[in-house]
C-alpha cells in the first residue's frame, strides 16, 4: 500500500486521484467509513471507494466517498 507520512497505510492509491480501501467483512461499519475519509483528507484526494468483497453481489459492497 501507499504509506502516508503519519504511518497509515492505504490499500490502493490510483493515479494520485483515487483511494481504494478493500475489506472482506460481514458488514461495513462507521469505523471503516471514518478510515477511508481520514485517508482521503491526509492524502488530499477527493474521491475514494470502500469495497467490501464479502457480499453476494459486488455492487452491493461498493461505497463511494467524495470530499
Amino acid at each position: 500500500g501507499f504509506q502516508l507520512d503519519c504511518g497509515y497505510r492505504l490499500d490502493l492509491f490510483v493515479e494520485n486521484r483515487l483511494i481504494l480501501e478493500i475489506k472482506s467483512v460481514d458488514k461495513l461499519l462507521p469505523i471503516h467509513e471514518a478510515q477511508i475519509l481520514t485517508y482521503m483528507k491526509l492524502a488530499k484526494v477527493s474521491v475514494g471507494l470502500l469495497i467490501n468483497f464479502n457480499v453476494e453481489l459486488l455492487k452491493e459492497g461498493i461505497r463511494r466517498f467524495v470530499l
